[in-house]
Parts: structure tokens; sequence; C-alpha cells
């Protein structure tokens, strides 16, 4: 189980938390999972840093709420908690060190709660949703999963208008997607399947044998066919690039590359993601920030 939720009991109490103690909070919880938060590297602007911190704390709580407490039931009900404190949040009446500091940055940034409320409600999805038919199941499902994080990250940025918006959507779920064909292993041990049923009875590929982990020639016909759909998802976002301030062009870009070196992990392997996780090496994330950093700073020169 994740360290803080040894917490989940806690932030119950009636204790007070003041802002600082909520930011320093935060700021802990994003750096003990820094792996997984390349947004909030330290090639942001400072004053951005602490928004950062915050977003993706509701988001890391929500997150494992929905997928580390071991019985769905009770990940239910930790989810329903954790809307009451989006409620209080709202009501400017935080008290989850995780909503004193995010009522700071919805107020700061004028953030609507919509995005919140998806993400809660697609960790809510997960607990009673574990097959999709068709493809385009999926993708609603990234609407609320994925999509939303995009959003916040413009906000934070001080983009509000539809056009960007619509560009972070296809990076977001193509994120979500390339997260799915990389974890197709994880989620077989929790009985979860994103794999559309319409792809698979189109490949010849069945159930059976995906529980069995049979990667057979259709199973990798497959995984070919939804990774190809998924890059040319992450190539219709690329234009949001060149629309951001430089201040976080990189850390948005490297987002799209992360995801698209994900895929080319896939491919080189021949499309075995039953055997072998596919996963960048931390030699081959600090070379593709070395990459696109030294591109910027040539880019200045």
């Amino acid at each position: 189980m994740k360290e803080h939720l040894a917490e989940l009991e806690g932030p119950r109490s009636s204790r007070v938390y003041t802002l600082a103690e909520a930011e320093a909070y935060c700021a802990d919880l994003a750096r003990r999972h820094y792996e997984n938060f390349t947004v909030a590297s330290g090639l942001l602007p400072r004053r951005l840093r602490k928004h950062f911190f915050a977003v993706y704390s509701f988001c890391r709580w929500a997150d494992d709420l929905g997928d580390e407490l071991g019985d769905r039931q009770r990940s239910l009900d930790a989810l329903a908690w954790w809307r009451e404190e989006l409620d209080a949040c709202y009501a400017d009446a935080p008290r989850h060190p995780v909503f004193v500091a995010l009522r700071e940055t919805t107020r700061q940034f004028e953030i609507p709660r919509r995005p919140f409320d998806d993400l809660i409600d697609a960790f809510t999805q997960d607990q009673t949703v574990s097959r999709y038919e068709t493809f385009e199941q999926v993708k609603d499902y990234c609407v609320r999963s994925a999509n939303p994080v995009g959003r916040l990250v413009l906000y934070l940025c001080g983009y509000r208008d539809e056009r960007r918006q619509e560009l972070s959507d296809y990076t977001c779920t193509a994120l979500q997607l390339a997260n799915f064909w990389q974890d197709v292993r994880r989620d077989l041990d929790i009985d979860r399947v994103y794999l559309p049923r319409e792809d698979m009875e189109r490949f010849g590929y069945s159930y059976d044998d995906l529980f069995a982990r049979r990667c057979t020639p259709p199973f990798k016909e497959l995984m070919r066919f939804e990774v190809d759909r998924t890059r040319d998802l992450f190539r219709e976002g690329l234009p949001l690039i060149p629309l951001l301030d430089g201040s976080i062009r990189l850390d948005i870009q490297l987002f799209s590359r992360g995801g698209m070196a994900i895929l080319d992990k896939i491919v080189k392997q021949d499309y075995d993601v039953l055997t072998k996780r596919p996963a960048l090496s931390r030699s081959e994330k600090i070379g593709l920030t070395s990459f696109w950093l030294l591109r910027r700073l040539l880019r200045r020169w």
C-alpha cells in the first residue's frame, strides 16, 4: 500500500493545517513519487511548482484510493470521501492538507471544479467497469481519466482557450492509451482489460488467450494496431507545443516524447507486452530530457 494511504484516517481529524504546512505536504508527496511527475521538474518556473505539486497530490491520492486499497467497495467509499473533501474545498472550508493547498491554487488560477470531479468519476468507474466493448468507450474513459490533467496544466499556465484544450486532449488521451498498452500484464493482474473487445475479435484474439498470457501472432497484430493509432493521436496533439510559453514548453514536450518513446519500446520488443513490461530506463529518461533541453538551448543561441 502507498505510504500516504496510511494517513487515510488522519486527515479526517479536527487538525487544522496552515497553508505552509499543506504546501510542504504536497511537495513532499510529489517528490516521493517524482519518477511519475515529470511536469513538476526543476525546468518549471518556480512560481508554478507549488501549484503543480497541489494538483499532482490531488491526482495521486485519488488514483491510489482507486487502486491501492485492495477492495472495490472500500475504494468506492474512499473516493466518495475524497469527493466530500473536494466539496469542502470549493466551499472555502478545506480540511485535508491536499485541499488546503489546492484551494489556494484553484482560487489564484480560477480553476473550475469539473476536471477534479471528472478524475474522481474515472477512478470510480474503474471499480465497476473492467471490460470495454469498443475503442470509443475506451476513449470516453480517457475523457475523464486523462484529459482533465492536461486541462489543469493549461489552467496553471494561464491558457483557457478551446483550441489548446482540444490539442491537449489528443496528447492526454494518447498518453493514457500508451500507459494501457504498456501495462496490459499489470492490468490483467487486477482483472482489468482496456483492449476493446471489438479489436480483439477483429484480430481473432480471445479473453481466454489474453488471461493465459498467450503472445500469439494475432496478439502482436492487435498491439501493432493499437500502437499505430495511439501514435497518430500523439501527432494530432503536437501542434500544441509551439502555442505554449517557452518556460513550460519543454516539460509538455517531454510528456509527448516520453509517451511516444514507450510506444517505440513496445515495437522494439515485437509487441510482446505480456512477457515483459516496456519501460524507459533511468538512462533513457535522462537522455530524453537532455536531448530536448539541449535542443531548446541551441534554439536560444
